[in-house]
């Protein structure tokens, strides 16, 4: 498999474009994608040196389809960085490459021992894409803007903390706090 990785990447890392210290990162049975000394050891370790990952931003829109989702799964992990959320954004995956991406990854947060859910302030239980609507005004610091009350939030996305979650409000990526959010 190896052989046919390094034909396919032109002897070089299909994520940041390295040649040194290659080896392939299998993502399932079928797909696997060839990567360097720096980006193979924090795929399954801690991510270190978010600079680095800005290679993400031209590898999700590779042809090759393991390349893509396992850039989809770097990005969705450093999702709470600006950049990493724009290219979330900014890219669509056919439903073969989403499947990929998906894979072995436990993405249901109930299947994990003592997962904290995120709920807005009714209790109801959001997850990613779900639509809400703010219960207060809230000044948004920064950005000279109040968020009104009423104002509906499409397309959430979820972070790490159960208490925030990321939303696009005046065309600005915000994070707001569940206890002001309610489920559209």
């Amino acid at each position: 498999m190896l052989d046919i990785l390094i034909q396919r990447s032109e002897n070089c890392c299909e994520l940041c474009g390295d040649s040194q210290s290659l080896s392939a990162f299998t993502l399932s049975d079928e797909a696997a994608v060839l990567v360097c000394g720096t980006c193979g050891p924090q795929l399954s370790g801690p991510m270190i040196g978010s600079k680095h990952w800005y290679c993400l931003q031209g590898s999700i829109w590779s042809e090759v389809p393991a390349v893509a989702a396992l850039s989809w799964r770097l990005l969705n992990e450093m999702k709470a960085e600006s950049w990493a959320s724009e290219a979330l954004d900014s890219v669509f995956l056919d439903d073969a490459v989403m499947a990929l991406a998906n894979a072995g990854q436990g993405v249901d947060l109930a299947d994990e021992e003592g997962a904290v859910a995120v709920v807005d302030c009714n209790g109801s239980i959001l997850s990613d894409g779900d639509a809400v609507t703010l219960i207060k005004d809230l000044v948004v610091k920064g950005a000279n803007f109040t968020a009104k009350r009423g104002t509906m939030v499409k397309n959430i996305r979820l972070g790490f903390d159960p208490t925030h979650v990321e939303g696009r409000v005046n065309k600005l990526s915000i994070m707001l706090k569940t206890c002001f959010l309610k489920r559209a």
